[in-house]
């Protein structure tokens, strides 16, 4: 199992941008597909990004392509989203998730089993 935790969340003007890393320990991380979700107030967590094992392969929900960006570093057991051009539809906790065994990418909640305990990003207008 692999435990993680978020940081980098905070307020930011709508244009503006924010880096958050997960930081992974307890297993291999370089085994496990990455995903990042987020959840607003009132409503489901949903997919956002998530990168696999390898950091060779990247997905996008379509609400944030082309503005935020997935990253890995297996070395220092990080896995990063950066987030661009940010809007006010865009504030909600973020949460990193893992997906062990060198699985694909999946924007399934369900198909990740390790989660960290979030990060808020709000985004005022």
């Amino acid at each position: 199992q692999v435990q993680l935790v978020e940081s980098g969340g905070g307020l930011v003007q709508a244009g503006g941008s924010l880096r958050l890393p997960c930081a992974a320990s307890g297993d291999t991380f370089s085994t496990y597909t990455m995903g990042w979700f987020r959840q607003a107030p009132g409503k489901e967590r949903e997919f956002v990004a998530a990168i696999n094992w390898s950091g060779g392969r990247t997905y996008y929900a379509d609400s944030v392509k082309d503005r935020f960006t997935i990253s890995r570093d297996n070395a220092n057991n990080t896995v990063y989203l950066q987030l661009n051009s940010l809007k006010p539809e865009d504030t909600a906790v973020y949460y990193c998730a893992a997906r062990g065994g060198r699985l694909a990418i999946s924007t399934s909640l369900s198909s990740y089993g390790n989660w960290g305990q979030g990060t808020q990003v709000t985004v005022s207008s």
